[in-house]
């Protein structure tokens, strides 16, 4: 389950549905994503077909990254089985 997130539009979107926080074009894979992330117990998860998922290093390292678009990423950590920390940036 998400229990935390680092980007208030994404958990407004996640929450309420709204895209004033996000690009309205990514709205489609942001709440597909976040849906299967919500029920993932681990980021093995997340693990989708054309998804890459890979794990981050640096500042995020222990922090996992699935594409939503061009250079934007879903990333997330998790802590036990709940995910957290959840941001949405174009991190390349």
């Amino acid at each position: 389950m998400i229990t935390s997130f680092r980007h208030a539009g994404v958990e407004k979107f996640f929450k309420t549905g709204s895209k004033a926080g996000i690009l309205p074009a990514h709205a489609e894979r942001l709440a597909n994503r976040l849906q299967v992330l919500n029920f993932a117990k681990s980021s093995a998860d997340m693990n989708m077909p054309g998804w890459g998922l890979h794990s981050l290093a640096g500042d995020l390292k222990g922090h996992w990254a699935v594409k939503v678009s061009g250079n934007w990423r879903l990333t997330f950590a998790f802590e036990k089985e709940d995910a957290i920390l959840v941001d949405y940036q174009d991190y390349h």
